[in-house]
């Protein structure tokens, strides 16, 4: 940076970036039609400058980390910035043009000043419709792109400050939930407007220079900061491998691998090995498998910092075209964070061992995302009811894992309130519990636990259930002793019949049908029985180990009755 910018100024306007991307995400989600919206928080909003480089974003969804950069890059390669034009708002969801999934609708205002392109202003919003094959739009069974709903490749949403009626009406025409959309599409925009009023204030009252100046501030400090905690890591090669338990049109398991560098202040993730795009919809794209490895690279710098992309300018990436990380055209991508998830837990396994400050055992990793659709008997009109679900993180060095908590890739969104849930949709929540039954994940240091979420269909018609479960088959890993993680699943109650699922497409669902969500237990850290005694006793009492688990798993004996600690038996127990 040149000395003789004024560094104070500038440390005033890296604020003002991160409050203006703050502000957009306010404004998203004030002005948003869809719960998953403004209550989920599936959205994420920032500023990139003209060379697609993100300088400030909104802690929202961990997913969209990655993915702000290519998309933005993948618009100057195709209009130029010499083809962009005052008032000119892009839109793309295409997912191997840097997106994620078609649901995932990113707008992008160019922000021009002494018509200059200078920066960018970015939205991206999960819309729960758009078209395709099932309400909701992404079907766990697609075999192709073009039964995940409407794509839209870069196209022109405002050509010079003039609003593209014909692409409008197009959209409306092609999505279910055409006024919940179009109003998710409005909501957008007013995001991605703030930004750029907000950008042009800054340059009248400080100057373009200082504004810029601001921008190479925050990637050298972020770069800065990396770098000295990637020093912390020993130098070495560091491998996972596991599998991704189905794709949703077969059950056969897909074979993953990575190959982490680290040399001083550089990170390199080398997934040659992995499977093939798969036949169902779990694939990721290129841009997806970016967000979930950015993920762990923060994780093991800077978790609490403010995300830019100079925190990831240590990090580079090997992938094969191809491959269920790197699907291509025209893979299906609906459920692709179920690859991007198992893409971050893989990445995350391989370094835990050698970071154990900031990494724990494996997590319960899927999103668990179940679907509700039909039309309510009241108002006759089209509900689509989908949620990510909370779940069990792993034992660490550092303490017991996180019970309830969203998965890792999901970043700072939410669960539905149940309130919100029975207020919007023709459903009953009946329990939502942490899942203590299951067992699974002792150790010095327990895995957090699960939950089970129930919906009762109340007031539907013609309503059927779908998802994509992963970790129905495979467990969370556990590290350095620790006792693996229970899975995930759905049940769906239907009178007497109990049906147990991973991933499926199509559950008819009649008023009174149940359906159940379980989440699993996280991995555990460390040997079981070196959980001190009283710690034990402290989780029976809590409700979360039973007794004779306590005996089996922790080698702790507790009198049946009372629950005092036998210190004496135990001690035989454990061989002390």
């Amino acid at each position: 940076m040149d000395k003789r910018v004024d560094l104070f100024t500038v440390e005033i306007l890296k604020d003002k970036l991160t409050a203006t991307a703050d502000e957009m995400g306010v404004v998203l989600a004030r002005t948003s039609m869809s719960p998953i919206v403004y209550e989920v928080l599936d959205f994420a909003c920032g500023l990139t400058d003209a060379s697609a480089r993100v300088v400030a974003q909104t802690n929202g969804l961990t997913l969209f980390t990655g993915t702000f950069g290519p998309q933005v890059q993948t618009l100057i390669d195709r209009h130029g910035l010499e083809g962009m034009r005052e008032g000119d708002v892009f839109a793309t969801n295409v997912p191997y043009l840097g997106g994620t999934h078609t649901c995932d609708v990113c707008l992008v205002r160019p922000v021009l000043f002494n018509r200059r392109v200078i920066a960018f202003a970015v939205s991206v919003t999960h819309w729960i419709e758009i078209g395709g094959a099932v309400p909701g739009s992404i079907p766990p069974d697609a075999t192709e792109i073009f039964q995940e709903g409407l794509q839209l490749p870069g196209v022109r949403v405002y050509d010079a400050g003039r609003r593209n009626e014909g692409l409008i009406d197009l959209i409306a025409a092609n999505i279910r939930l055409p006024r919940t959309g179009l109003g998710d599409l409005n909501a957008g925009l007013a995001a991605v407007s703030i930004g750029e009023r907000r950008l042009l204030d800054a340059c009248e009252r400080y100057g373009v220079d200082l504004v810029l100046a601001s921008f190479e501030r925050v990637l050298e400090h972020g770069e800065q900061t990396a770098r000295a905690a990637l020093r912390r890591i020993p130098n070495g090669v560091y491998r996972a491998a596991g599998v991704i338990d189905g794709d949703g049109v077969t059950s056969d398991h897909l074979p993953i691998a990575v190959a982490v560098t680290v040399e001083d202040e550089s990170i390199h993730a080398d997934f040659t090995g992995c499977a093939p795009q798969a036949a169902g919809p779990i694939n990721c794209s290129t841009g997806a498998l970016l967000s979930a490895c950015k993920t762990v690279v923060r994780a093991i710098t800077a978790p609490d910092a403010r995300s830019n992309d100079g925190f990831f300018a240590p990090f580079s990436l090997t992938i094969s075209p191809g491959t269920v990380f790197s699907a291509e055209a025209p893979a299906p991508t609906g459920w692709y964070y179920e690859g991007a998830a198992f893409a971050n837990d893989l990445f995350w396994k391989a370094l835990a061992p050698v970071c154990p400050d900031r990494l724990g055992a494996g997590s319960y990793t899927s999103l668990c995302c179940s679907y509700v659709v039909g039309r309510d008997i009241e108002t006759d009109e089209l509900f689509v009811l989908a949620e990510p679900n909370v779940g069990g993180w792993g034992g660490s060095a550092l303490g017991d894992g996180e019970s309830a908590l969203i998965a890792t890739t999901d970043g700072d969104t939410y669960n539905f309130p149940a309130e919100v849930v029975e207020a919007r949709f023709p459903v009953l929540v009946e329990r939502y519990e942490l899942d203590v039954s299951a067992g699974g994940g002792a150790g010095r240091h327990r895995g957090g636990f699960g939950v089970v979420r129930e919906y009762r269909v109340y007031g539907a018609r013609d309503a059927y259930g779908y998802g994509s479960l992963g970790g129905s088959e495979r467990r969370p890993w556990a590290l350095a002793g620790g006792r693996e993680g229970t899975n995930n699943y759905l049940q769906y109650v239907r009178g007497t019949a109990v049906d147990r699922h991973g991933r499926v497409a199509r559950v008819a669902l009649a008023d009174g049908d149940l359906v159940r969500s379980v989440t699993g237990t996280g991995g555990g850290f460390g040997d079981p029985r070196d959980r001190e005694p009283e710690r034990v006793r402290d989780d029976v009492l809590d409700g979360y180990v039973t007794v004779e688990r306590a005996r089996a798993e922790y080698g702790v004996v507790l009198d049946a009755s009372t629950l005092e600690l036998d210190a004496a038996e135990t001690a035989r127990l454990r061989g002390g």
